[in-house]
């Protein structure tokens, strides 16, 4: 009978912790909204992987040629946060040392202006959560340049039915980078059972930024890259601007040092030399922008797919779809007659191993049976990293909205970390037409067309019933990677 009581309390405790947990008020700054400021000297970059029908492959790489080149001519302030900061990637691939490039890039700037502050930003799996250490963090920290580890904990939790036993259990024992004795899947260095035991909460700080002053004002990039060579194949998109947005920017940043208990003062000095800004009055056509995170990341991208009229086009490019409802809202776009594109990785290799293609292949299921047409990049080996929403309207006005964030639930529904922006812009603006050139040249140049960019829906088609309740569970209780 004792047996059975403490089994009940057990249980009940565990149920506590992880409704807790999942429901706990956000940390402050966290799920942040800027307002709709006009957008200043915007560069759409991108990163495009390329195959051709004899078998080569050719990469045009803008992003972090951009992140280096503001690194290179900073003067006064830095500030870097990016999610995969490691060099691992598949053997026997060419990749770009980007982990490498990175990290001298910072140290050269910082031997040529040793008063410049930079602070870099990164998420904990870079160091197996404790349990190693990253060879490009201890070069950061010996040369004087911080490098802050993402502190999780305060964030909700994505994985409730792992991370109420995690709590209970494991968190207090910490972790231990001489520790290791298990094989480390994102470096040489052994590392503890307690790195696996972390792993498993499957949350994450998944932003790309980088803001760093230029010419006498601040620049920033919002990107879907990371500096991980192995991703240095992928195809990604970022954005490159100036004005009052890079201050909203800041400000966002400012939560996540806030939550890992490090010190804002720097951030806020930055923050405080600025000025609050609103459209001008009457300039109803000026290009806009809007910093966005979390949760009002799909609250944005819910408004555009919502307000698209069947005269309008919407294009969606996207690594991870599987966030329920997004995927309804573009069904009922469908119905209500509005064009539509998706265009998905089809899920099926990541740093050399193969997957499942769960999610997209399932949820490209259900799009296709609602009368969407869905193409699946052309990857051979990299990834379709993409995330990518765009609205053309009749009237001639074309919305964006990308960054860091898959449309899932991990990533939109304030559980991971993540950045991007909205842009509104004239359709003929430079950023429109490299956007809209971006998603046509890969929807268009199929089989047969050279170089080839996307594959039919056919040839990825999974029809399974049995996979796809696998996709909706996995989606519903955390119990994923996506």
């Amino acid at each position: 009978m004792a047996l059975k009581l403490l089994i009940v309390l057990l249980l009940l405790a565990l149920t506590g912790i992880g409704l807790y947990h999942t429901h706990k008020p956000l940390p402050s700054g966290i799920s942040y909204r800027g307002n709709p400021v006009a957008l200043e000297e915007p560069v759409l970059l991108t990163d495009v992987t390329r195959h051709y029908q004899d078998g080569r492959e050719e990469t045009d790489q803008e992003i972090f040629d951009e992140v280096f080149r503001l690194i290179g001519q900073a003067n006064e302030f830095i500030l870097v946060d990016m999610f995969l900061f490691n060099s691992t990637g598949p053997e026997g691939v060419v990749q770009r040392p980007l982990a490498r490039q990175l990290t001298e890039a910072l140290l050269a700037r910082k031997a040529e202006k040793p008063k410049l502050s930079i602070t870099v930003i990164s998420d904990p799996l870079n160091t197996m959560y404790g349990g190693s250490t990253s060879p490009w963090f201890e070069a950061l920290r010996n040369e004087g340049i911080p490098v802050v580890e993402t502190g999780l904990l305060p964030l909700r939790d994505s994985n409730p039915v792992w991370s109420a036993v995690w709590r209970f259990c494991c968190q207090w024992f910490g972790n231990d980078p001489d520790g290791g004795w298990l094989a480390n899947a994102l470096g040489t260095r052994p590392v503890t059972i307690r790195s696996y035991l972390a792993l498993l909460n499957f949350k994450a700080n998944h932003r790309k930024l980088l803001v760093a002053d230029e010419a006498g004002s601040l620049r920033a990039i919002v990107t879907s890259a990371n500096p991980h060579d192995g991703s240095s194949r992928h195809s990604n998109l970022g954005l490159s601007f100036k004005g009052p947005a890079v201050i909203d920017l800041l400000k966002s940043e400012r939560g996540v040092l806030a939550l890992s208990g490090v010190d804002t003062t720097l951030i806020d000095h930055w923050i405080s030399q600025s000025h609050e800004a609103t459209p001008e009055p009457g300039k109803t056509d000026m290009p806009l922008v809007a910093v966005l995170t979390e949760s009002e990341i799909r609250d944005q991208a819910l408004a555009m797919i919502h307000g698209a009229a069947n005269s309008d086009q919407l294009s969606l490019a996207m690594f991870y779809l599987s966030q329920r409802d997004i995927v309804e809202a573009l069904i009922d776009a469908a119905k209500r007659g509005v064009a539509l594109r998706v265009l998905l990785d089809a899920n099926n290799e990541a740093f050399g191993h193969q997957k499942s293609g769960i999610p997209n292949r399932q949820v490209a299921m259900e799009l296709v049976r609602a009368g969407i047409p869905v193409r699946w990049c052309n990857t051979r080996g990299e990834q379709c990293h993409s995330k990518l929403l765009m609205l053309a309207k009749e009237n001639g006005a074309t919305e964006l909205l990308l960054g860091s964030a898959n449309f899932t639930r991990r990533n939109l529904d304030n559980l991971n970390l993540e950045a991007n922006v909205w842009v509104s812009t004239a359709d003929q603006s430079p950023v429109a037409t490299k956007a809209h050139r971006f998603f046509d040249e890969q929807w268009q140049k199929g089989p047969g067309d050279n170089p080839v960019m996307s594959l039919p829906y056919e040839h990825w088609a999974d029809e399974s019933r049995l996979r796809y309740w696998r996709y909706r569970l996995m989606e519903a209780t955390g119990l994923s990677t996506f």
